[in-house]
């Protein structure tokens, strides 16, 4: 089995809710991730529950690189990593281009390339090695702090051009409603060849799978639907689960979200039979798989996502004990 953890899946407007997700995860002693918030921002969730005494390591799946300059996101991941005492992994994407041209009048001309020099700018600041932000401006450095936990900078990968671009300058690769068989054949491939011909190791693979518990009086199509169909609605979404073969389509996100229902992309079934089924993830070449239960969360509110979480966690733990 991949090492399983948790995020919590939705933007806040209270830290309440993403504190009870904390604490499950310290529970089970593993990885707590959150996306990108425009509500309450995520790095500085992630220091409340620093603060309330929740001591689990985080990480951004993923913050979207127009809205933070590359020095300032290695303050931010810094930051969290020394409150938290934790290693932190900072996950970072342009997003889709809709947004990009909406934050910088025009869409990026070529966002792999945006993202690897913000990677790569993050990633030496981390290092302690100065850097010029711009052409013909002066190496900047970060002030030092002392016995800083790890920090893994990532990158969101959908597609092989962001794969490869992963292998050559990440230490982690983040996926979001891939499926296993996009992972095995088409992404760590390319992220593999990329990272031995750069003479480094294969960035480690972490995917966001949405889970969902089949109960009594739940309907799954509507769970479905909730969990995904802001994704499926983005562009270079369907452009990636269209590369897997899955024939979702661009304007029917309720036709999309059961597709990825019926393909199994969307998992649910009982706890051990998700467990189960999370190991396709795994064959497929996940380090970790992240379980995400927006859908559960939005249709059948808190405790009932605490509810699928606790008990998927835990017939993942007695799988890998067994």
């Amino acid at each position: 089995m991949p090492r399983a953890s948790l995020m919590y899946p939705l933007q806040s407007a209270d830290v309440g809710p993403m504190a009870a997700y904390g604490r499950l995860a310290e529970r089970f002693g593993t990885r707590l991730w959150c996306g990108q918030s425009m509500q309450i921002e995520t790095h500085a969730l992630f220091a409340a529950l620093a603060g309330m005494g929740v001591q689990v390591s985080f990480g951004t799946c993923v913050a979207l690189t127009p809205l933070r300059h590359p020095y300032h996101a290695a303050v931010e991941a810094r930051s969290i990593a020394a409150l938290s005492g934790q290693p932190f992994t900072a996950g970072y994407g342009p997003s889709g281009a809709s947004f990009q041209a909406n934050i910088y009048g025009a869409e990026l001309e070529k966002p792999v390339s945006h993202t690897v020099d913000f990677v790569t700018k993050v990633r030496a600041l981390l290092d302690g090695t100065p850097v010029a932000m711009a052409p013909g401006g002066a190496d900047m450095g970060l002030l030092p702090i002392d016995d800083l936990p790890g920090i893994e900078v990532g990158m969101g990968v959908l597609r092989p051009a962001m794969a490869r671009a992963a292998g050559r300058h990440a230490d982690a690769a983040i996926t979001w409603l891939t499926p296993p068989g996009l992972l095995a054949d088409q992404l760590v491939p390319a992220a593999r060849g990329a990272a031995a011909e750069k003479g480094r190791a294969t960035p480690r693979f972490v995917t966001v799978v949405q889970v969902a518990v089949d109960r009594a009086g739940r309907d799954m199509d509507r769970i479905a639907y909730h969990g995904t169909h802001q994704h499926l609605s983005l562009p270079h979404y369907v452009d990636m689960l269209q590369r897997s073969g899955l024939p979702v389509v661009h304007g029917d996100p309720a036709a999309s979200a059961r597709t990825l229902l019926e393909a199994g992309v969307v998992v649910t079934g009982k706890p051990d039979e998700i467990a189960e089924r999370l190991t396709a993830w795994h064959s497929a070449g996940a380090d970790e798989v992240i379980l995400n239960t927006s859908g559960v969360l939005t249709t059948e509110g808190l405790g009932e996502a605490l509810r699928d979480t606790t008990d998927i966690l835990t017939a993942v733990a007695q799988r890998a004990a067994s």
